[in-house]
């Protein structure tokens, strides 16, 4: 019964956790370029009463064993990189990527992150930056902002500004917007922002151009959306709910059976 308390304890804890996770998911609904995270468990540790496979005697063998588990433990949070859909904005330097690929932003200090959030800005030197003001890397700046009439971003990253200089309309190629993939995404460090950094286990950043070697192509004028699909999660709000609740009755449970025993007379 000791064993109970603890074994439901754990299951506790875990859906707890369960629903941290899935209470973050449904709060960045709305997050442009967000990635569902999915919290996954295993088992402990099992008290091993009899092995399976043993000799009842001579000729005879247990089929099965005696094992009773010790409850369950988080095992990861795992960042889902599955594509959002995409939302037409019609605002120029909104940029979604279709298909694989990051965005690079240069952090304060000399830092690199990555990020699939493309609602960029231009800065007052003119370079495209984040909304927190970190620069796309390789960087892009636009001069002359007062000739400026429009920017085009092409599928495969060309940024071409359209100016009117003395009547005369032309057109300025900037630079090429480059993507990153990874071999092992999941294993990004999230920092909050709508920003990753990489890790040993994410591997390095492999460096190409969109819309070419397995890296998704760019769409200006849309924003990828929270690929959190918020049925799903309002289900997994409640079987977590239930969960918990079938956890916290196995304690009573096994508190009511501690409490006969304890009121037993000889």
């Amino acid at each position: 019964m000791i064993r109970a308390l603890w074994t439901s304890a754990s299951g506790m804890q875990a859906q707890q956790t369960n629903l941290d996770v899935v209470s973050n998911n449904i709060a960045n609904v709305n997050t442009v370029g967000f990635k569902q995270s999915r919290a996954n468990f295993e088992d402990l540790i099992y008290q091993t009463i009899r092995d399976p496979g043993v000799r009842s005697s001579d000729e005879n063998m247990v089929p099965s064993g005696i094992q009773i588990g010790l409850g369950v433990k988080l095992s990861d949070v795992s960042k889902i990189f599955s594509q959002g859909s995409l939302k037409q904005t019609e605002r120029e330097l909104d940029v979604a990527i279709e298909g694989r690929g990051f965005f690079k932003i240069e952090l304060p200090g000399g830092g690199e992150a990555y990020t699939r959030a493309g609602n960029f800005q231009i800065d007052n030197e003119g370079y495209l930056v984040t909304p927190e003001g970190y620069k796309l890397s390789p960087n892009i700046q636009v001069n002359a902002p007062e000739t400026l009439i429009s920017i085009s971003i092409s599928p495969n990253g060309k940024v071409t500004a359209v100016r009117n200089e003395g009547g005369v309309q032309t057109t300025e190629e900037l630079a090429d917007i480059k993507l990153y993939r990874f071999i092992n995404p999941t294993g990004l460090k999230a920092l909050g922002q709508n920003l990753f950094v990489m890790t040993e286990a994410s591997g390095e950043a492999i460096e190409g151009s969109p819309n070419s070697d397995g890296f998704g192509k760019l769409a200006q004028g849309f924003l990828e959306s929270s690929n959190v699909n918020i049925v799903d999660e309002m289900v997994n709000l409640i079987v977590a709910q239930r969960a918990y609740e079938i956890n916290s009755k196995g304690i009573t449970t096994a508190d009511e059976m501690l409490r006969t025993v304890s009121n037993l007379k000889a």
